[in-house]
């Protein structure tokens, strides 16, 4: 009997995969797709290679989680250091957002009528507030579940805690108007163009101490990987296999039934037997996996965790070829385009761009640039319509997409050799995401996103991994998240 099995080849299963086969358990992962990384992977059609979504990825710097799993098993992945890490643009403003906090306070004490003292004051506490939560994610020991010596460790940082009470349940809006800076409009779209990439909200909305860490995303060991996020997936499947993983792609999982102590997982190519297993999936693909009905006594931590995801967010993609020539920058880069900054930061009115290096060869038959293209969908309008109205709506919003990329980003639409277009329905018949919701549980103000810290257990024995449960939506934190329900397994493995 294996210790687990690990179902879904996302980062938080990956993560859950390696970190269990490091600790010397018998695991098995099972992937329904030819490939790993869920919504973070790099696939291939008609000849060219795109990312899945178009994703910022952090954690590469040295001490950080990319960067530590990279050096200690040789992984053959090059990350590529980007600035500006994104370019944001709207009407009237184009906001490179460089790798440093202090090169952005400088570039916005710049732009005119720009309130310099009450910027700096803001930024001030913003980086008081990243420190003290980032140093969780570069430590995942800090986060829970506790132990003696974690605890310790957390009564020593109280200080560094303190600022973050009177922030709690209250949302980023809120601090910049403490700071009178909801007048100046720069900073105000940038607020809500990070917040709607990271913690899946508006500023208006967004928790401030979640949205005051995420602003900090593009100065923590952000980076592109060179050739696409599937480098970084297949390099942390093949560690694992040499850990001695079981690696089981092109498998899809039927089912899951307890059976006496274990487990019997019952997957395409036939069954296998844990005495736990990790589901790197959303709560209703759990629920269906492990045959519970929505309502069901057994079934109440996943119905609960199961109505914060239906509060979230759909996807559609353009997925883009240009020529090797294009008039492009060089090297990688991402686009954040905002058409109106008056509008809701969705249904194309907002993008979020990430478009290949020059010298990634293998993007197309003639080395052609790639783009993949993305914008927010509220599912729960989406999915309330006839099928018939819900492939209309999603072509209006693709139309969107289409005009906010002439208007900002025109050099994406010339000479194009290939568009290909996804939906939520996309997402959902490939990636076995019910629904077609990605981007995780929105990180809304409000106490209840401190209710559920500790690692996702379903129920005894199931680990829940993925953007739906704590740390969050990043595939940083995902991978995060899959680290920690290993340490649970493997913890019941020691004496």
């Amino acid at each position: 009997m294996l210790d687990a099995v690990v179902i879904g080849a996302g980062f938080g299963g990956l993560a859950a995969a390696l970190t269990l086969a490091e600790g010397g358990a018998q695991v098995a992962i099972c992937e329904s797709l030819n490939y790993p990384g869920g919504c973070a992977s790099t696939f291939h059609r008609s000849g060219y290679t795109f990312e899945s979504g178009a994703t910022l990825f952090a954690g590469f710097e040295p001490g950080q989680l990319f960067a530590k799993l990279i050096e200690r098993h040789a992984l053959a992945v090059r990350t590529v250091a980007l600035d500006p890490v994104i370019e944001l643009r709207a009407p009237g403003l184009v906001l490179p957002v460089p790798p440093a906090r202090e090169r952005l306070v400088e570039q916005l004490s710049l732009l005119p009528s720009a309130p310099v003292d009450r910027l700096r004051a803001f930024f001030k506490e913003q980086r008081r507030v990243a420190d003290a939560l980032w140093a969780l994610l570069d430590d995942p020991a800090l986060l829970p579940p506790f132990g003696a010596a974690e605890l310790a460790r957390h009564a020593a940082r109280a200080p560094r805690y303190l600022p973050l009470l009177p922030l709690l349940g209250r949302p980023l809006f809120a601090v910049l108007a403490r700071h009178g800076l909801l007048d100046f409009a720069p900073l105000r779209l940038l607020c809500d163009a990070l917040c709607q990439i990271t913690v899946q909200a508006p500023a208006a909305e967004a928790e401030a101490p979640f949205a005051l860490a995420t602003l900090d995303y593009p100065f923590r060991g952000a980076r592109h990987i060179h050739g696409g996020v599937g480098q970084l997936a297949n390099g942390l499947l093949e560690a694992a296999r040499a850990q001695g993983a079981e690696v089981r792609l092109s498998d899809r999982v039927k089912s899951v039934r307890r059976e006496g102590a274990g487990f019997v997982v019952q997957t395409r190519r036939g069954e296998l037997r844990a005495r736990e297993v990790v589901l790197n999936v959303l709560p209703a693909a759990a629920r269906e996996l492990l045959g519970l009905r929505e309502g069901e006594r057994e079934s109440k931590k996943l119905d609960a965790l199961d109505h914060r995801v239906q509060g979230g967010w759909g996807a559609a993609m353009l997925y883009l070829a240009l020529p090797r020539d294009a008039p492009l920058r060089e090297g990688p880069h991402h686009l954040e385009l905002v058409a109106d900054p008056a509008l809701p930061l969705r249904d194309g009115n907002h993008l979020f761009c990430s478009v290949s290096g020059g010298d990634e060869e293998g993007r197309g038959p003639r080395n052609e640039r790639t783009v993949t293209v993305s914008t927010h969908i509220a599912l729960a309008d989406l999915l309330g319509l006839p099928k018939a109205a819900q492939a209309a709506r999603v072509s209006s919003v693709q139309a969107q997409m289409e005009a906010t990329l002439q208007k900002l980003a025109p050099e994406l639409c010339q000479s194009r050799a290939l568009t290909l277009t996804a939906s939520p329905r996309t997402f959902e018949r490939f990636l076995g995401r019910p629904g077609g919701f990605v981007g995780g549980v929105p990180r809304r103000a409000g106490l209840q996103n401190y209710r559920n810290l500790a690692p996702g257990v379903a129920a005894p024995g199931v680990h829940l991994v993925g953007d739906s449960v704590f740390p969050g939506q990043s595939t940083l934190a995902v991978a995060i998240s899959g680290i920690k329900a290993a340490e649970q397994v493997l913890a019941k493995r020691r004496p």
